[in-house]
């Protein structure tokens, strides 16, 4: 079992950068991928980024490429979202999440996602 714990959402303006973190207990958390989602009002959750237990690999969605960084510190059992060059349609509740699996699917980065956080709300104003 694994439980996750997301903080450092709230509300910046347009262009601004803000750092997520996830917290985990449970299950060793060096044995598991880790992924952030987001779902805004009204829409299907959207994959954000993902990385694999080691850092060695990252993933991102196609509309926060570039902007968006994921890390994780396995010592301190945390993985984390930097999101520079935020924009309004950033807003949505952002959730992290625990994969069955160390290694993440090249093919499908998103999948496999098992264990999720209560979720932190972003919103960027214009």
């Amino acid at each position: 079992q694994v439980q996750l714990v997301e903080s450092g959402g709230g509300l910046v303006q347009a262009g601004e950068t803000l750092r997520l973190s996830c917290a985990a207990s449970g299950r060793t958390f060096s044995t598991y991928a880790v992924g952030w989602f987001r779902q805004a009002p009204g829409k299907e959750r959207e994959f954000v980024a993902a990385i694999d237990w080691n850092g060695d690999s990252t993933y991102y969605g196609d509309s926060v490429k570039g902007r968006f960084t994921i890390s994780r510190v396995n010592a301190k059992k945390s993985v984390y979202l930097v999101m520079n060059s935020l924009k309004p349609e950033d807003t949505a509740v952002y959730y992290c999440a625990a994969r069955n699996y160390a290694y993440l699917e090249p093919g499908s980065p998103s999948s496999g996602f098992a264990s999720w956080g209560q979720g932190t709300q972003v919103t960027v104003s214009s």
